[in-house]
């Protein structure tokens, strides 16, 4: 039997109505059921928080430090404002969910007992998210499919991460221990492809100096991947035809056919039934490659996914070019999510890594930092002033204080403290709970800093030696 993956709820002191009861079918389920949270187990795929609140609690944004990759999901039963999600957003790559008996979905997770489990944590990692129904549906199919070894075709637009669904396929599948080899065929010349694929013997054509296996061959006990296959030509169409019809291949220039135990996953931006109905595009092999169809939905179409995506590769690429990690401003996801992405995850991907290189060793990028992407954007200026603005899309800094001394005056340490807590917050907030991070927001020392969390009773006592990541 499968096992279930794990959920761990922190409900923050909110009743659960016996909800652990009815999504025990979905979940392997651990109930935190404190004021202030307790970090979830290391086998975790999921965190759910009860997030009823106007705000969340400073601890919440500490222990958020601590959990890495992990998927965190909120939930409420009460209706959203603007000024409620702005608030939690600022925790990190948080998704919003109502309370119900549905159990919250589980994500991208094998369901035949026989595969190697990928965690929800491994699915961020490689830049699957699957949070609306496009692409719940794009990685249930790809659950299917990784249950079997029926070829693929993975339709889409440039830039939506076709070869990210094949290399999950693969891990998710009994293959996962054999090669991954991706082929990208419009790179390929022409009177190049069939012999780069196919292999060829020595003396085949003018420089075979040597037996090649070829690119299936490569690929025997895994998953081969056909990239832009809409651009192979039709003499290497017949051989790929026979390939998947007789499961051996025929190396160039002689010698007998070779046994291959290879799935296919091919993935085109093109639409392959009109490439059929133009003559370019066999009709025969089309039906052999659409036996999994799966077409993903472009960014556009999924723009809830924004904030995770960002923030996924605002790690990954902060760590590629060995800088400190940054974090994203609370105002930064508006700006994001309202983009039209027309190259999809790949811009959105790029777009993250220029502002981590010119922003140089400041720790937060904020709207300022991607002002960039709306120069190409008809009415650019426009989708900006409709935004929230800086102040609103943060709303702890528009906190009132008093600014002009009262005529009855008033207690200027406790004005400095409140000043100094409300800032001190914020920078844990942006920083999702690094204290140093924190500390350097407000050009502190990170031992000062600590210490006046201490004095402005921020945190426990014997929290100081938590580490910093």
């Amino acid at each position: 039997m499968a096992s279930l993956p794990r959920l761990h709820w922190s409900t923050l002191g909110a009743p659960t109505q016996g909800l652990e009861h009815r999504w025990a079918a979905a979940w392997a389920l651990t109930l935190d059921r404190g004021a202030t949270p307790a970090l979830p187990p290391e086998d975790a795929d999921l965190w759910a928080i009860t997030a009823e609140g106007a705000e969340p609690p400073p601890a919440l944004a500490r222990a958020m430090a601590e959990v890495g990759a992990l998927p965190i999901v909120l939930l409420r039963s009460q209706p959203l404002d603007l000024a409620t999600v702005l608030t939690w957003s600022a925790l990190g790559s948080v998704r919003w969910a109502p309370v119900g008996e549905d159990a919250p979905r589980p994500g991208l997770r094998p369901l035949a007992s026989h595969h190697a489990p990928l965690t929800a944590a491994q699915a961020l990692g490689l830049g699957l998210v699957g949070l609306g129904p496009g692409m719940q549906q794009v990685l249930a199919k790809a659950r299917a499919a990784a249950a079997t070894k029926a070829t693929v075709l993975l339709n889409g637009e440039s830039g939506t991460g076709k070869e990210v669904v094949a290399r999950a396929i693969h891990r998710m599948s009994a293959e996962a221990d054999g090669p991954f080899v991706p082929v990208h065929c419009g790179a390929i010349p022409e009177n190049l492809i069939e012999s780069e694929l196919f292999g060829y013997t020595k003396g085949a054509f003018t420089d075979a100096r040597k037996d090649t296996p070829g690119k299936f061959r490569e690929a025997d006990g895994g998953t081969l991947f056909l990239d832009e296959v809409a651009t192979m030509p039709l003499a290497a169409q017949v051989r790929l035809l026979r390939v998947l019809q007789e499961r051996e291949v025929q190396p160039l220039g002689g010698g007998g056919p070779v046994k291959v135990d290879v799935r296919v996953v091919v993935a085109t931006n093109q639409d392959l039934w009109k490439k059929v109905q133009e003559g370019a595009f066999r009709e025969d092999l089309f039906y052999r490659l659409e036996v999994v169809p799966i077409t993903l939905p472009p960014l556009r179409d999924r723009r809830e996914e924004v904030p995770f995506l960002a923030q996924h590769f605002l790690n990954r690429k902060a760590r590629e070019h060995r800088l400190y990690p940054k974090a994203l401003h609370p105002s930064v996801d508006p700006l994001l999510m309202a983009m039209p992405w027309p190259g999809n995850v790949r811009q959105l991907e790029n777009a993250i890594e220029r502002a981590i290189v010119l922003s140089a060793s400041r720790p937060v990028l904020t709207r300022e930092d991607f002002t960039f992407l709306t120069e190409r954007v008809d009415g650019g200026e426009a989708l900006v002033a409709s935004l929230p603005a800086v102040s609103e899309a943060a709303p702890m800094a528009s906190a009132s204080l008093p600014l002009d001394l009262p005529p009855d005056g008033l207690d200027l340490n406790q004005v400095v403290s409140e000043v100094e807590k409300k800032l001190m917050l914020q920078s844990l907030q942006i920083t999702r709970g690094n204290k140093k991070r924190a500390a350097e927001l407000l050009g502190l020392k990170r031992t000062t800093f600590l210490e006046k969390m201490k004095r402005l009773d921020l945190e426990d006592a014997g929290e100081d030696g938590e580490a910093e990541g």
